[in-house]
């Protein structure tokens, strides 16, 4: 059975670009695959703590001391294991000041562990997550790809594709909306276009 795995990392709730998107990603997704299941990770209402000293502490042997720090840990193993179990991984990604969410970077830095998500070797690192199709939903208020004056400001999907590619993921669909501050027509527009774009996916 194929499992899809949906994180959304936007503060904005009902508000959001990206939840909007990805909820249709997903259920474009179900349709494609009938009876797949979902492993939903919403990083703003359950949200793994940032890494701290107390975590690095752990990572290279020592004990753990704080109850509430066990619990965390075993909470970032976990979206380790979401990662593994899934076929299909659809991330919601704003851009904000440039770059993600602080609720998604703590994601990544809890899913970029060496031997488990990859591996140095003679050639170099290794991603270890591997076979896995990723649609990463990405919203910006101003027009930052092609060749937009803006681009070189973009540390959003630049930084999302270096870093699930580290880990293996390199099978990514971009579905964006951008100029989303340029006025209701432009936002209009712009959400109009990535929807399409996702009615029109297929297997």
């Amino acid at each position: 059975m194929t499992t899809i795995l949906h994180i959304d990392s936007s503060i904005l709730g009902g508000y959001s670009a990206t939840r909007s998107l990805t909820a249709d990603i997903v259920a474009r997704q179900l349709a494609l695959h009938p009876g797949a299941g979902i492993i939903r990770r919403d990083l703003v209402v359950d949200a793994a703590m940032h890494l701290s000293g107390a975590h690095m502490a752990v990572f290279q042997g020592g004990e753990v001391s704080d109850p509430l720090l066990g619990q965390d840990l075993a909470a970032g193993g976990a979206y380790i294991d979401d990662l593994f179990a899934a076929d299909i991984i659809v991330i919601g990604a704003p851009m904000y000041n440039f770059s993600i969410p602080t609720q998604l970077k703590g994601w990544i830095d809890r899913v970029a562990v060496a031997g488990r998500t990859f591996r140095y070797g003679a050639n170099g690192p290794e991603g270890l997550v591997t076979g896995k199709k990723v649609f990463l939903a990405s919203a910006r208020g101003g027009v930052y790809s092609g060749k937009s004056p803006m681009a070189a400001l973009d540390h959003q999907e630049s930084y999302l594709l270096t870093a699930l590619g580290f880990i293996g993921l390199t099978d990514v669909t971009i579905i964006r909306a951008e100029g989303l501050a340029l006025g209701e027509e432009a936002k209009a527009a712009a959400l109009a276009g990535a929807k399409a774009q996702i009615a029109a996916l297929a297997a």
